[in-house]
């Protein structure tokens, strides 16, 4: 790849590697998609000399991140599993897990044209019918896909035992992170006959027409495990995008879970759902700590990793709420919001204080970057307003009371810690739907 001009150099070694799958081809429209924090996204176009247009995705390693040897083959020959068993997901053209033609480890499939915004995909107008549909769709989709064979080539990690050796990898210590794996180890669910798991499978990963379900796609995650799993994390909070019901703020665990049931999968009980429930949200709160690590440490230097770092406090909060609602409930009523601009205060170095220089700064990005720009670029300039907004509610709000240890489990005092937290990185979520 050419350091000097990198998406040219992007363009040559895809048109090189399309070569053998569609002749001689230009790529035009190539545009990086926003979001992904764990691969690029890149969207193009791959035009034959007679005229033919391929509508294409490029998912690829982020440089300087590279995945396990053989991630991509893997992913790649699971989606094709499941497209010749009739699943919607996309067709996938080329996979590459060496460097290769397009910079690092990869693969291209054909371009699914739909919706994966979740907050659009919850509420706007034109995916109303599509809404009605979804929880039953991805309720057939997974009983379909637990219904193939396991392949020998799939991991088949002890969930567990991987959380709780990626914790220790970390300097950062979480107290809540640690009651909830003591309880999810002293109460286990069911074991069952492994299957394949998505293991992303949420909105965000969906491709999302009018009226249906168009494809699901971002398959990194895949492995050999208990089928709950793929449901548990369906029903996880922060997969709801503030909507209100459990099922990716869509619909309900019974809906999900009979549908599920309907197209052949397990009888999963509601019970079962909730241990995997917990777990994916300390999934995910692991994976923040992983992504922001990423960043500090110099591995992958993003503005979007350096703002999910501070998501791990929304992930404690809702373990909280899952296993000591009442702590959280009244650590939540007892703290401080600080939702707009900083009040202004003792100005020892001159006005504009700090967090008048914070908030000028934000506009800036809000009012004049984001409206001049589109794509990676525009989503970046809102994550970076985002983490201005933090840092001016730190400034305003100081210090945090110090955690209580794990002895006393939930208490109020480690409830009020996580609640401080919250307060400077996202005090709007204290406001979303709690679990039932």
């Amino acid at each position: 790849m050419d350091d000097h001009d990198p998406a040219g150099a992007l363009r040559e070694g895809l048109a090189a590697a399309l070569r053998d799958v569609l002749g001689p081809v230009a790529i035009e429209d190539l545009t990086r998609l926003s979001g992904g924090a764990s691969r690029e996204t890149w969207s193009f176009d791959a035009v034959g000399t007679g005229g033919s247009r391929a509508e294409l995705v490029l998912r690829r390693d982020p440089p300087g991140r590279p995945s396990e040897p053989g991630a991509m083959s893997r992913e790649a020959r699971v989606i094709g599993q499941a497209r010749a068993a009739g699943l919607a997901v996309p067709e996938v053209l080329l996979s590459n897990d060496e460097p290769g033609l397009w910079g690092t480890a990869g693969l291209i499939m054909r371009r699914v044209t739909g919706e994966t915004i979740a907050r659009r995909i919850l509420r706007d107008a034109a995916y109303r019918q599509a809404r009605q549909v979804l929880v039953r769709e991805v309720g057939e989709f997974a009983a379909g896909l637990h219904a193939l064979d396991v392949p020998g080539y799939l991991p088949a990690p002890d969930p567990l035992a991987s959380l709780r050796a990626e914790l220790g990898a970390f300097e950062q210590v979480s107290p809540v992170f640690e009651l909830a794996l003591r309880a999810l180890e002293a109460d286990p669910p069911l074991v069952r006959k492994p299957v394949i798991v998505h293991g992303d499978l949420r909105l965000g990963n969906l491709i999302v027409g009018p009226e249906s379900l168009l494809a699901v796609i971002d398959w990194e995650r895949v492995h050999a495990g208990n089928p709950a799993e793929d449901l548990g994390w369906f029903c996880v909070k922060a997969w709801r995008f503030g909507g209100a019901a459990v099922a990716a703020g869509l619909g309900s665990q019974d809906e999900l879970l009979a549908a599920y049931r309907a197209a052949g999968g397990a009888d999963i009980t509601a019970d079962e759902l909730r241990w995997w429930e917990i777990f994916g949200t300390l999934r995910w709160g692991v994976i923040c700590m992983a992504q922001a690590e990423a960043h500090l440490s110099g591995a992958h230097r993003s503005v979007e990793l350096a703002a999910v770092g501070r998501r791990v406090c929304e992930q404690e909060w809702d373990l909280l709420l899952l296993l000591d609602p009442d702590a959280a409930a009244r650590a939540a009523a007892r703290h401080p919001r600080v939702t707009g601009a900083a009040r202004p205060a003792p100005a020892p170095h001159g006005r504009p204080t700090a967090s008048e220089l914070l908030e000028a700064v934000r506009e800036f990005l809000t009012g004049q970057v984001m409206p001049a720009t589109t794509g990676q670029l525009a989503f970046h300039a809102r994550v970076a307003a985002n983490i201005l907004g933090i840092v001016a509610r730190e400034v305003e709000l100081g210090t945090i009371p110090p955690e209580a240890g794990l002895a006393d489990g939930v208490t109020a005092s480690l409830a009020d810690s996580v609640a401080a937290r919250l307060a400077v990185a996202n005090p709007r979520y204290f406001d979303t739907a709690s679990p039932p």
